[in-house]
């Protein structure tokens, strides 16, 4: 049953943390539940890498083994940049800009991997680097908007992408 929570859970997961990073950049939600979501996910994160490290030895699972361990360091960083007074802004941003990035990096390759789904996996790491340009270009300029597009861009080439992995497997 932990092997099969493993395999599917993301598909719930990867979609309800970016509705959950829209929420908090929109200001749904307050300080406190953030971060919260930020200690859950980097404990989610380094209990996922334990539970799964001897499975994600080679191939696209060992990228997707490096991602999740830097991941896991970019969370962490987040979650204390979010208990500093007051939270660190710019390193928050980063944290959201590496969430885009480095998944969008392992969907690419992942594309390139396998034989089930590759277009999928290409056109969600695409979608993820998409988001990261344009959700940085809307911290830039102040626009809220731009920066829920963003999210919301790279949420959708992740969701994807897991999908397309848990359907393949």
């Amino acid at each position: 049953m932990l092997r099969r929570l493993r395999e599917t859970g993301p598909v719930g997961l990867v979609p309800l943390a970016w509705t959950f990073a829209i929420a908090a950049h929109n200001e749904v939600l307050g300080l406190q539940p953030v971060r919260i979501g930020h200690v859950v996910m980097s404990v989610l994160l380094l209990l996922f890498a334990i539970l799964s490290w001897q499975d994600m030895t080679d191939g696209a699972l060992l990228t997707w083994r490096r991602v999740i361990v830097v991941g896991f360091l970019i969370t962490a960083t987040g979650t204390a940049a979010l208990f500093v007074e007051p939270p660190v802004e710019p390193v928050l941003a980063g944290v959201v800009c590496g969430w885009l990035v480095l998944p969008g990096l392992g969907l690419l390759d992942t594309g390139r991997r396998v034989a089930a789904y590759p277009r999928v996996y290409f056109a969600g790491g695409t979608l993820s680097l998409l988001g990261a340009l344009v959700y940085a270009g809307g911290v830039v300029v102040g626009e809220p908007a731009v920066v829920t597009a963003g999210l919301g861009v790279g949420g959708v080439g992740q969701t994807a992408g897991i999908v397309a992995a848990a359907v393949g497997s």
